[in-house]
């Protein structure tokens, strides 16, 4: 699994660097020649590939603008892979997704069954966020955090983060004295490592916060990870000293969990009390209406909603099962006697466990 970046492709002014495209393209399908090996590539480059055809001479702030300019350029991306990847023989399909097509369980299947079929098929998936579509409420926000969330969905043995610096440093790595930090084994090897926001080319959104983030949510699941330079592609597949190595620190987990409780935005929120936060956080149970004191916000059934303790905390996230609107009546009450009053319909979960996911941090 390999996610590459804006600043890898394009060029400071817009525009993809076909030269770029094709050494990396070049090292993928080589990875792959000898069939042991899938590749899913989750690539940056959209909007950055857009600004030049549209004579914009920097990544604009706007929604509108953003999602015009990825619009022009999601074509010219996939177009430039295709392209290069057919010197190889290798066919290419395109994935585009927003954290609704992975937070909802309908969509979430759907996604898996297209990367897993297109794999099935001898094709290279190339990922990428669907920023002509995707809203402020539903964006991921950087593909750092795409690429990890994938890889676990394609249960990927590695993720490589590339970039256009060689690894995570313990400063500025422009700045005399700092050093690349080798590996990490865990959060406490990051204790005093100043880490930087996006680099200076200007057309991305990430930048190395994102990509420890990224490393973080990945390694949980159980995926290694290694951030190095683009130019250093082929020695990180090829398991050669390079970057940063992230060590796996957890094991996986049921694929959407992970999903809704990084990928999805709550529409609102519910307040439990005492007992239901302790039935939710410990023992792993449904919600029932029983254990609910507030609710917040504006959602429709199959929504995800953050869980609060009386004291305001986020203890949980979850997919809800009513409107909104239909919460109030339940509060406090049992099941059996919302059944009795409103009909069989009511006598279920406001949040069922499987659609649950306990938040540590």
């Amino acid at each position: 699994m390999v996610k590459v970046g804006s600043s890898s492709l394009t060029t400071a002014a817009g525009g993809l660097d076909a030269d770029r495209v094709d050494a990396l393209v070049d090292v993928l399908a080589k990875v792959r020649s000898g069939g042991e090996r899938e590749i899913v590539l989750v690539s940056s480059g959209a909007i950055a590939a857009g600004l030049a055809p549209l004579g914009l001479l920097r990544r604009p702030k706007d929604l509108a603008r953003q999602q015009a300019a990825a619009s022009v350029g999601q074509g010219l991306l996939v177009a430039r892979y295709t392209a290069s990847f057919a010197r190889y023989g290798v066919r290419v399909g395109q994935v585009l997704l927003t954290s609704n097509d992975t937070s909802r369980r309908a969509h979430y299947r759907n996604a898996c069954r297209t990367l897993d079929q297109l794999l099935d098929m001898g094709a290279l998936p190339v990922v990428n966020e669907n920023d002509t579509v995707a809203t402020d409420e539903i964006r991921f926000g950087d593909n750092d955090r795409l690429a990890a969330l994938v890889a676990h969905l394609v249960r990927a043995d590695l993720l490589v983060l590339l970039s256009d610096v060689d690894g995570l440093y313990d400063g500025d790595p422009s700045t005399p004295g700092t050093s690349r930090v080798a590996e990490v084994t865990g959060p406490g090897d990051l204790a005093g490592v100043t880490i930087g926001s996006a680099g200076k080319a200007g057309v991305g959104t990430g930048g190395m916060v994102t990509k420890v983030e990224a490393a973080r949510i990945a390694t949980a699941a159980g995926v290694p990870v290694v951030l190095t330079s683009a130019s250093r592609a082929a020695d990180a597949l090829a398991g050669r000293d390079t970057g940063t190595y992230f060590h796996r620190t957890g094991r996986r987990s049921a694929d959407r969990l992970l999903w809704l409780a990084h990928a999805s935005t709550p529409q609102g929120s519910l307040t439990l009390d005492d007992g239901a936060v302790r039935a939710v956080v410990e023992r792993h149970s449904s919600l029932l209406p029983a254990g609910i004191a507030s609710v917040e916000g504006e959602f429709t059934a199959g929504d995800p909603v953050e869980l609060r303790d009386l004291e305001g905390r986020p203890v949980a996230r979850g997919l809800v099962n009513f409107d909104a609107k239909e919460i109030p009546q339940l509060l406090g009450r049992s099941t059996r006697d919302l059944a009795r009053e409103l009909g069989p319909a009511y006598e279920r979960e406001v949040v069922h466990r499987d659609d649950l996911v306990v938040l540590h941090s």
